[in-house]
C-alpha cells in the first residue's frame, strides 16, 4: 500500500473509533496486564499506615486470581516513600516514566501528594482516590486528574466544631495539628463553623512536625490553657502521644480525634485503650471491633478476605477496613471502563460514579462522583470510644461539601 494511502486510511479508523487494537497504544495497559502505581510509608514516623498497602496488595492478588478484570491481571506496584515528599516525587517519577503505570491509586499523605499534584497533572495521569482527605483534592478545575476518596478534613472539622457549638457553647478549645495542609484544614474547618467566634472560643493552638519526638510539651501548654475541649488533628504516632500525654497529666477535656487516626489497632491499643476513654471520632466506615457489626453481611465479607489473604493480619486495625473499601471503589470503576483503560476513560469512569454502596461503609453512605464533584464521601457519624470499642452516636451527617 502507498503510504499516503496507508496513512490515510489509517487516519479514517482513528476518526471512525475502529482503529485495531493492534495500532492502539495505551500507557500501562496491554492486553494482558494493567499496571497501577502506589506509594506509602512502610517505613518512618506514619508507618503505621503501611498496612493499607498490604491490603491493597492482597485485594489485587485475589482480583487476579478470579480472573483480573477484562481479561488482565492488575501489575500493582507499591513503593515506600516514608511519608517524605521529596522521596514521594522520586518514587512517582520511576513509576511513571520507567515502570509507566496507567493510573496512580491512593498515594498516602497530604504533603506527599501535594508535592506530586503539579507533575500527575502535567503528565494527564489519573491520580485516583488518594489517601488523604485534604480538602484540596475536590479542586477539579485546575486539577482534573487527581480526586480524594475520604471525606475532607475540613467538612469533619466542621462537623466537630457545630457539635461543640450545640452541646458545649462556652467551651475553651485547644487546637494540636500537624504543621502541614492536613493539619490546617482542620484550623479551616474550624473556623468555618465557628465564624467570628473563633477567636473567642479558641483559646490555645499548637503545631508539631512529623520529625518532632513528642507532642508532650504542646499538651502542657494545652493544660495550663485552661481549655476544656481538645481537636486533635494527629497522624497515629502523635495521636497515641496525645491521648497518653493527656491521661497522664490528669487533665480531662472534651477530646476530638481525627478519624484517619481512630484506628483501635494503630492507635487506641498502643495508647492504652482505658486512657482513650471518652474521645469522640467521626467514622464513616464501618469499625472492625463493634460489636453491631458482628453478623454483618458487608463484614463478614472482609473478614472472608482477611481470613484468605491476611491470614496473621490485626482484625482490630482499621486500615485494612480503609483499603479494603477504597479498593472496591476502584473495582467499580475498572468494571465502568469496559474493555477502554486509556487514561481518558478511566478518569471519566472515575468521576461517574452513582450512589455506589461499599460494603465496608456505614449504612446510609454511598460513594457519589461527577466531574464537578471531586469528594466521593460526603457523609460521617460521630462515635465515642467507652473502653472497647467506638460507639456510634446521633445521625449521618451530610457535610457542606466545601
Amino acid at each position: 500500500m502507498h503510504r499516503r494511502t496507508l496513512l490515510s486510511t489509517i487516519g479514517a479508523a482513528v476518526a471512525a473509533g475502529t482503529l485495531p487494537k493492534a495500532w492502539a497504544t495505551t500507557v500501562g495497559v496491554t492486553a494482558t496486564e494493567i499496571k497501577i502505581g502506589h506509594t506509602i510509608p512502610y517505613s518512618g514516623p506514619a508507618s503505621a499506615y503501611g498496612v493499607i498497602g498490604q491490603g491493597h496488595t492482597a485485594f489485587f492478588k485475589m482480583l487476579n486470581e478470579n480472573g483480573g478484570i477484562a481479561g488482565r491481571k492488575i501489575n500493582f506496584i507499591s513503593l515506600d516513600d516514608g511519608y517524605l515528599p521529596p522521596k514521594t516525587v522520586e518514587q512517582v517519577r520511576r513509576l511513571v516514566e520507567q515502570d509507566q503505570v496507567a493510573f496512580l491509586f491512593n498515594t498516602l499523605g497530604t504533603p506527599n501528594n501535594t508535592a506530586i499534584q503539579k507533575y500527575v497533572n502535567q503528565k494527564k495521569v489519573p491520580h485516583l482516590f488518594l489517601a488523604t482527605g485534604a480538602d484540596k483534592w475536590g479542586n477539579y478545575k485546575e486539577f482534573p486528574w487527581t480526586i480524594g476518596w475520604q471525606p475532607s478534613y475540613r467538612t469533619e472539622a466542621q462537623i466537630y466544631a457545630k457539635y461543640i457549638t450545640l452541646n458545649h457553647p462556652n467551651a475553651k478549645i485547644a487546637v494540636l495539628y500537624q504543621n502541614d495542609d492536613f493539619g490546617k484544614d482542620y484550623l479551616i474547618g474550624l473556623k468555618d463553623a465557628l465564624g467570628a467566634d473563633y477567636g473567642k472560643l479558641v483559646v490555645k493552638e499548637a503545631s508539631y512536625e512529623v520529625t518532632d519526638a513528642t507532642i508532650d510539651s504542646q499538651a502542657v501548654s494545652f493544660q495550663a490553657s485552661g481549655a476544656d475541649v481538645l481537636v486533635t488533628a494527629a497522624t497515629p504516632k502523635f495521636a497515641a502521644q496525645t491521648i497518653r500525654k493527656v491521661y497522664d497529666l490528669g487533665w480531662k477535656p472534651l477530646h476530638f480525634m481525627t478519624n484517619v487516626s481512630a484506628s483501635v489497632g494503630a492507635v487506641i491499643t498502643p495508647a492504652g485503650p482505658e486512657k482513650a476513654v471518652g474521645v469522640i471520632t467521626s467514622q464513616y466506615a464501618k469499625d472492625p471491633t463493634e460489636p453491631t457489626w458482628k453478623d454483618d453481611p458487608g463484614m463478614n465479607e472482609w473478614r472472608g478476605f482477611m481470613k484468605k489473604y491476611l491470614p496473621d493480619a490485626d482484625l482490630s486495625d482499621s486500615g485494612y477496613v480503609f483499603s479494603y473499601g477504597v479498593c472496591n471503589t476502584l473495582l467499580q470503576v475498572l468494571k465502568q471502563c469496559g474493555d477502554d483503560f486509556s487514561r481518558e476513560n478511566i478518569m471519566k469512569q472515575a468521576t461517574n460514579l452513582k450512589d455506589l454502596e461499599i460494603p465496608t461503609l456505614l449504612p446510609g453512605i454511598k460513594v457519589n462522583t461527577s466531574p464537578t464533584n471531586y469528594h466521593p464521601i460526603r457523609q460521617m457519624q460521630l462515635a465515642k470510644w467507652n473502653g472497647k470499642t467506638w460507639e456510634l452516636f446521633g445521625s449521618v451527617i451530610e457535610g457542606a461539601g466545601t
